[in-house]
């Protein structure tokens, strides 16, 4: 019903995971290598949890440069800087109510993490350029291709984002440890 296709144990033993989750407001960290499924978990999550009925939003932290990641997530008032011609909502605004998925949450600056675990320390935010303080209400959901436990070990990730995030970790299982699914992949 989500897109998740499988019948290993390791596939049954993530459904468990993700139905048991969806029941809560926690936020989640998502890890599994490329290709595991980590954004379908999350439409499922979202989609089997009490927020189904707002938006499901992607950020896909990868794609965006530095400079424009507050931007894009935050949003910014017009004239915030010389292009902002209008306002702009941000990811945060577009996903009330629903589901904000920070994907690839690896790949960002010292400098974003600390803006991403400001806001979600109280679920408040400011727009760049504006005067006024935003309070959100969404439910966060953050994916990571490798370890952020090793990632904090080696000085890439701030320890603290990754104790926020880490509410709820479900470590996606790689194709290879699921081999008895590769038919029903293959199928779809």
């Amino acid at each position: 019903r989500v897109g998740l296709r499988g019948s290993s144990e390791a596939y049954r033993r993530l459904i468990a995971d993700i139905s048991r989750i969806a029941r809560v407001d926690a936020l989640v960290l998502l890890e599994g290598e490329t290709g595991t499924g980590k954004e379908l978990a999350a439409r499922a999550i979202h989609y089997l949890g009490r927020r189904a009925s707002g938006p499901f939003v992607p950020c896909d932290c990868a794609a965006l440069p530095e400079a424009l990641f507050e931007g894009e997530v935050f949003g910014h008032a017009r004239g915030a800087y010389t292009d902002a011609r209008r306002e702009m909502r941000g990811l945060v605004a577009q996903a009330e109510s629903g589901t904000l998925f920070i994907d690839e949450v690896q790949t960002l600056s010292l400098r974003s993490q600390g803006a991403l675990l400001r806001f979600l320390q109280d679920g408040t935010y400011r727009p760049l350029g504006s005067e006024r303080v935003c309070r959100a209400d969404v439910r966060i959901i953050a994916a990571a291709n490798c370890s952020l436990e090793q990632a904090v070990a080696s000085g890439r990730f701030r320890a603290d984002l990754y104790y926020r995030l880490g509410v709820a970790i479900v470590v996606l299982p790689r194709l290879r440890d699921r081999v008895e699914d590769i038919p029903i992949l293959a199928d779809q």
